[in-house]
């Protein structure tokens, strides 16, 4: 028994050491390449699409306000606009009944506006929120190539 087990250490002390750990150390390196590969494929990667869809969104969405912001401010400027037409009109007006006719006119037209503009303000709050779906479908992308 000590002359086998000797034998067996001498081996590992002579060459042994050198071919069996050569071979473990490469199949170490392998399994540590496959294993940084399945990391980087199952945890780097989606979490950098995430993030970048994440971005993305972050960016669409201060388009999208700012887009908006620039809506109501053209809305209220035009409205400004038309009440001062308005106003330049009545002041010039001949008599009562004139700045009347004008008031109604003002108001009639007034409304039909705010109709207009609070449609345009929906269909754009409803637009955003189409695009705000859209980094999900994007972060689907990816899963069809792999």
């Amino acid at each position: 028994m000590s002359d086998s087990s000797e034998d067996g250490a001498g081996e590992a002390g002579e060459g042994g050491t050198g071919s069996l750990g050569g071979g473990s150390s490469g199949e170490a390196w392998r399994g540590a390449e496959q294993m940084r590969d399945a990391f980087n494929e199952h945890v780097v990667d989606p979490a950098r699409r995430a993030g970048e869809a994440m971005r993305a969104s972050g960016e669409r969405v201060a388009q999208n306000g700012s887009a908006l912001g620039t809506t109501i401010i053209d809305q209220a400027e035009a409205n400004a606009r038309e009440a001062f037409a308005a106003l330049r009109s009545a002041a010039g007006a001949r008599d009562l009944t004139e700045v009347m006719r004008i008031q109604g006119e003002y108001l009639r037209e007034q409304g039909q506006r705010s109709m207009e503009q609070a449609r345009e303000i929906g269909q754009l709050i409803m637009q955003f929120g189409r695009e705000a779906i859209q980094p999900t479908g994007r972060g689907e992308e990816p899963k069809r190539e792999e």
